[in-house]
């Protein structure tokens, strides 16, 4: 039996319960992992309080995408992978299907790629998610070149200081947006040419006037809702407003009547897809190994915290990956 957290019914963090299952064997095209560490993602808080784009159907429910650890046991016509390989999952399934939040899990074979060399399981389970996110959004599909200027709200998250990495990796100029001056020093530390605290400073006005007047040529979005019509008019012409994320779970206006294109970036249209999704972990290999690519960590809980790990990722103070550790 291994120790796996599901949840019975959809709500807040206390629905979670760390139970025992039998995971039994892989299936063709899985293998199972011995997780070692776990990283949160808020689809997963969505997922369990049943406002993700897609909900539960059947309970006990499973969750999570990100976990590092050792492959146990391969399913039938698994190749490129032995018992004991170290590695990661990335969010390349449906949490209808798969789950990683417990001592170990079964998971897509597609879904798995090898532990960079260097980073031990708690790095790695903050690096992959966000990087592929950030390399999806600028490189792959937004073609942000040498010098754009790049928009990057929740910039504290994970997601966004991979984004300032990115950006800074490709000779972008990242322009961080937080809320209040409490991270503002820590930002600038981790890479942003500038900072724009929303509680004090219009974030239209003085993207204009970090620019030239002209605006981000890319804005990158984490929250949506009634804030987008503020960044529209952050946006250049010609510029692109991609949204990525839904901390605002209020309706998202589409302000036409501003020039830029705002559309939605969707990462599992490049983690499911096989090619793309190879270029990516190219990309982000070559950043680790140059040192531009730092996976940030907030803070561990041991799984037995399990939904004291949810509480502390809805308070939205983290500043970087938020892990959770599973005991050898």
């Amino acid at each position: 039996m291994t120790k796996t957290v599901r949840f019975a019914a959809e709500g807040g963090p206390e629905v979670l319960e760390l139970v025992d299952v039998d995971l039994g064997a892989p299936g063709p095209g899985e293998l199972r992992l011995r997780v070692e560490a776990i990283g949160l993602n808020r689809a997963e808080a969505m997922f369990r309080s049943g406002t993700y784009f897609e909900r539960p159907d059947e309970f006990p429910a499973k969750l999570g995408y990100s976990a590092s650890g050792t492959v146990e046991a391969l399913g039938d016509g698994v190749g490129g992978f032995r018992v004991g390989d170290a590695i990661s999952t990335v969010a390349g399934f449906s949490m209808r299907d798969y789950g990683v939040y417990g001592e170990a899990a079964i998971v897509p074979a597609a879904a798995v790629l090898r532990r960079p060399e260097g980073l031990d399981a708690i790095e790695t389970v903050a690096l992959w998610g966000p990087f592929l996110t950030a390399y999806g959004a600028l490189v792959d599909e937004g073609h942000v070149r040498p010098g754009d200027f790049v928009l990057i709200t929740a910039a504290s998250s994970s997601v966004g200081l991979a984004t300032i990495d990115v950006a800074n990796h490709i000779g972008a100029v990242p322009i961080a947006a937080t809320r209040t001056a409490a991270k503002k020093q820590r930002l600038l530390e981790a890479g942003a040419a500038h900072v724009i605290v929303t509680e004090d400073e219009d974030v239209t006005a003085r993207t204009l006037e970090i620019t030239g007047g002209r605006g981000a040529e890319f804005v990158f979005d984490a929250v949506a809702g009634e804030g987008v019509r503020a960044l529209a008019g952050a946006t250049a012409k010609g510029g692109t407003l991609v949204v990525y994320g839904a901390l605002d779970t209020k309706e998202t206006p589409f302000p036409l009547w501003f020039v830029p294109t705002m559309r939605l970036f969707n990462a599992f249209d490049l983690t499911m897809d096989p090619g793309r999704l190879a270029r990516a972990e190219h990309f982000v290999r070559a950043g680790v190994r140059a040192g531009t690519f730092r996976p940030r960590l907030d803070r561990t809980f041991d799984l037995t915290d399990v939904a004291e790990s949810h509480r502390h990722l809805e308070a939205n103070g983290q500043f970087g990956k938020v892990v959770v550790t599973v005991a050898a």
